[in-house]
């Protein structure tokens, strides 16, 4: 808890970004040692002069004590790069916010999200498809992500909701700044029962402006194992996050319309660019191999029930490993080894991929091919 304000200081500091906060964290020690770093080892580590004045005022200025309590009494929680419930994906982009603002929480099954995206200006069809492909991703216990935007942002998020699922609405302003006004409500709706979470990299008091919203976007697409545009324009935003989603290695899926309607070029244009074509839910699942993540996630918290199978499960991976291997690194008989993998593939805890090598199914993501 010490070291939050350390991180909520770096994020109120103009001109140290990911890459400059990763190099000093490289440097020192703990995020405390970097904010209270020298001027002279800030200069050998990189930073230029703005930015080193801009972190000595802060560090002059700021009363970090006193925003820490600020955004807790909010309702506010922070997320950073050093908390392990830091999404597992999200990790994987270049430019990963060391922090969020969050209301809700990042729960394991969220490493399952597929980004949904569109215009704002949706058609009648556009709220249909978007309404029956969230229900068919939602039934699959895959989470929504989108940008909480009007029109199909906000059908996403609502249909993720009535649907008893998961979303994660990413914001492009502070929290305490939820645009449009009218989903203020839904802001709200997101994070009860632990269906969501609604979080931002902006600070408290920072408004929706333009500039915000591309880096808004590559969080979305970050976030998820593919992004989903159902209707779009030629200049849309959800273009944006699909040209991330590339970047990041990450799927792309467009929904196709017709082709004298604005909002379907920019889908339209997508899949002649490569993007899979999606006519129902199965063409997402199947390409992301994502098919009933609640079994999975039963699964992985599965406990074993004997001490046998506690041992085994331990020495599983992802990567195979030999009967025999298993029972000299357990000090178990090969026949127990042998007949309690048995009983463990039954019950889904392990699987046999040939030449008795074993893999273990509780790895901490799904099996996806990007």
């Amino acid at each position: 808890m010490s070291d939050l304000k350390y991180w909520l200081g770096f994020n109120l500091v103009k001109g140290i970004g990911p890459a400059k906060l990763q190099a000093l964290l490289s440097y020192f020690a703990d995020v405390e040692q970097a904010w209270q770093a020298s001027e002279p080892d800030l200069r050998r580590l990189g930073l230029d002069q703005r930015a080193i004045a801009n972190l000595v005022e802060a560090r002059r200025t700021l009363d970090l004590d006193e925003r820490l309590r600020m955004v807790g009494d909010a309702g506010i929680s922070l997320l950073t790069w050093a908390d392990p419930a830091y999404p597992r994906y999200l990790r994987e982009i270049p430019d990963a916010p060391p922090l969020f603002y969050t209301r809700g929480r990042i729960n394991e099954v969220d490493q399952w999200a597929v980004a949904v995206v569109g215009t704002r200006r949706l058609t009648a069809y556009g709220r249909q498809v978007t309404q029956t492909l969230v229900e068919g991703l939602v039934r699959n216990g895959v989470t929504i992500v989108s940008g909480l935007a009007r029109g199909i942002d906000s059908i996403a998020h609502q249909t993720a909701l009535e649907m008893g699922g998961r979303t994660i609405a990413v914001l492009g302003s502070g929290l305490d700044c939820i645009y449009p006004p009218e989903n203020r409500p839904l802001a709200a709706r997101i994070p009860q029962d632990d269906h969501g979470v609604v979080m931002t990299e902006y600070a408290l008091g920072v408004q929706p402006e333009a500039r915000n919203f591309p880096p808004r976007n590559r969080v979305i697409s970050g976030l998820s194992l593919g992004t989903l545009v159902i209707e779009a324009g030629e200049r849309s935003g959800a273009l944006i996050t699909a040209d991330f989603a590339v970047e990041q290695n990450r799927d792309v899926f467009a929904v196709p319309g017709n082709i004298n309607s604005p909002v379907s070029k920019g889908p339209n244009r997508l899949i002649q660019n490569g993007a899979k074509l999606v006519t129902g839910v199965e063409d997402i699942l199947e390409e992301l191999n994502i098919n009933m993540v609640s079994e999975r996630v039963a699964v992985q918290m599965a406990l074993p029930e004997t001490a046998e199978e506690a041992a085994l499960l331990s020495l599983l991976s992802p990567q195979p490993t030999h009967i025999d291997d298993l029972a000299r690194q357990a000090g178990l008989p090969s026949a127990l080894v042998s007949s309690t993998l048995t009983l463990m593939e039954l019950k889904g805890m392990t699987r046999q991929v040939g030449g008795m090598n074993y893999v273990s199914f509780r790895e901490s993501g799904p099996d996806y091919q990007v």
